[in-house]
């Protein structure tokens, strides 16, 4: 089964949430869906990142499980940019 991530540029926090929930709430919203490969946060160039990676079946499917992901992620934090990307060899390539 194919592997997809979506990566999300994480903002403002909504009020009383702490930083350490924001990567799990949004691993969660994918595990319902479908099998959660690996979760990550980093910063880069100072800001926030989140990662999920995900199996998916097609990029259709994978683009559903973002947006699954994303609305959960807004709910506890504001996301300033998103992508959903497909592994393809050793390259993540944008799904459309």
């Amino acid at each position: 089964m194919p592997s997809f991530r979506i990566e999300m540029s994480i903002g403002v926090l909504r009020p009383g949430i702490r930083p350490d929930s924001v990567l799990p709430a949004a691993a969660a919203a994918a595990a319902e869906l479908t099998t959660v490969e690996a979760s990550d946060l980093a910063v880069v160039a100072g800001s926030a990142w989140a990662t999920v990676r995900f199996s998916a079946d097609d990029p259709a499917d994978a683009l559903r499980i973002g947006r699954a992901v994303l609305e959960a992620t807004q709910a506890v934090a504001e996301p300033l940019s998103w992508r959903v990307t497909e592994r393809v060899k050793s390259r993540w390539l944008p799904v459309r």
